[in-house]
């Protein structure tokens, strides 16, 4: 069989499953796995974990179990051996999703998937459900030819950033082993562009609580004199980024440049969906800010509701920051810089406390070898154009695992999430065509790669 020829087969094969992908995609959205028990009960989860494991093994993988992590979650791991001096592919998802948020904010039910405008709507559609179809597509359509060895895991917790999969594939190094790892959990620079991702940023998570009161005090009686913790702590977060809008935590430099691929300005409005007049932040590229430099966010701020508040003075306030660092950044000497960062710009000599929530080093993928070379033959056959790269600004902490474990595995991150799925966010979608396309190529793929 000629390239062509199997491009052709394997096309025809993909495009007939696209029935059942909608139809399991369905199930999948419908259930509420939020790996966090405060929200949404942890049955959710462990529901949808085996169905992640059943719909693989039906699918020709055939050591599948539910294996638990260190933090309480359960990672689904099945496999199929390889052929003798044939090499083994782990491809690698979640199946965990974002909470709704306002689920006001939602066109659609965010746990029903919904068609509308040519894509799929629902939490979870694309990130990282969608991704887990891919991968259930791309080896139904190979069927029982499949000439090397494939490992699925798909990972119970990677919302919530607990590192649970992490400590796991180092307790367990052999249960994941592989020559080539599919990172099944980033995407395409816009629909129809084939993209591989080359870098990721790494993080620093830290809610930071100010307090300068022992409790809250008349503001007429005492206001002026009193230090406001609220007041503080906005006077602290201001200090965190310019009046350009760069991050400006001291000791990180924020100068950077990308070298590869740009994100251009108007397509970033559009992708972001910033309003009409407002300016984009920092003085840099997109593709700068995004890829190359630190970015500070502010998460969430615990502070008295506008509704419900009282002519008082706080006497706490607390904010969940997120610091995303770029590759050659140490992600310990971040956290000291942002720590002593706030220690040096706390006002009033307020009690100020840090707690470091997260913590995830940046990831640089390797740019050749075997596994690339047929992926990027396969993304062209896929999408008939050539393959290019990115950068993105998440982070995904266990690549630098597997990298560590794995020194000699090829890793490349790819999938069907693209700027408009608007991941982690209200109104979540994904293109069916991304999926069908991206299935193809991993078929393709599977169906090549020698090793």
């Amino acid at each position: 069989m000629t390239d062509d020829q199997r491009t052709a087969a394997l096309r025809e094969q993909v495009a007939g499953l696209m029935p059942q992908a909608k139809a399991d995609l369905t199930q999948l959205v419908s259930l509420r796995s939020v790996a966090d028990p405060r929200q949404f009960p942890q049955e959710e989860c462990e529901r949808t974990a085996q169905w992640v494991a059943d719909a693989f093994a039906a699918a020709g993988l055939t050591k599948v179990g539910l294996h638990e992590t260190p933090d309480g979650s359960k990672a689904v791991i099945a496999a199929r051996p390889a052929p003798e001096d044939a090499p083994t592919v782990l491809l690698y998802c979640h199946y965990d999703v974002q909470p709704p948020m306002d689920e006001a904010a939602w066109r659609t039910p965010p746990w029903e998937l919904t068609e509308k405008n040519g894509r799929w709507y629902g939490r979870g559609s694309a990130d990282c459900k969608g991704n887990i179809i891919m991968h259930l597509t791309a080896l139904r359509a190979l069927g029982a030819d499949l000439p090397l060895g494939v490992t699925l895991v798909a990972e119970g917790s990677e919302e919530q950033g607990t590192g649970g999969l992490e400590l796991f594939v180092e307790a367990n190094p052999d249960l994941l082993r592989a020559d080539a790892i599919l990172i099944g959990d980033c995407g395409n620079f816009a629909v129809g562009v084939p993209t591989l991702t080359e870098t990721l940023r790494g993080n620093v998570n830290v809610v930071v609580t100010i307090e300068t009161l022992a409790g809250a005090m008349h503001s007429g009686m005492f206001g002026g004199p009193a230090p406001d913790a609220l007041a503080a702590l906005i006077h602290l977060l201001a200090s965190l980024r310019d009046e350009r809008g760069n991050t400006t935590v001291a000791g990180l430099p924020n100068d950077q440049v990308w070298p590869g691929i740009q994100y251009p300005s108007e397509q970033f409005h559009a992708d972001a969906g910033v309003l009409g007049g407002v300016e984009l932040t920092g003085d840099g590229t997109v593709a700068d800010m995004l890829w190359a430099r630190p970015a500070l966010t502010v998460l969430g701020i615990d502070a008295p509701p506008v509704v419900g508040s009282s002519t008082a003075i706080p006497p706490i306030a607390r904010a969940r920051l997120s610091l995303r660092i770029p590759p050659g950044t140490d992600p310990g000497r971040a956290h000291e810089a942002l720590v002593a960062h706030l220690e040096a710009n706390t006002p009033w000599h307020a009690k100020l406390t840090v707690e470091l929530e997260g913590i995830g080093a940046p990831f640089r993928s390797g740019t050749d070898g075997p596994a690339r070379a047929a992926m990027e033959a396969a993304l062209a056959a896929s999408y008939g154009r050539p393959a290019t790269t990115q950068g993105q600004g998440g982070s995904i902490p266990l690549c630098n695992v597997f990298a560590d474990t794995y020194p000699g595995a090829e890793i490349m991150l790819l999938g069907v999430e693209e700027p408009t799925c608007l991941i982690h966010a209200p109104n979540e979608s994904v293109d069916p065509k991304e999926i069908e396309r991206m299935a193809l190529a991993e078929a393709l793929f599977l169906a090549t790669y020698t090793g």
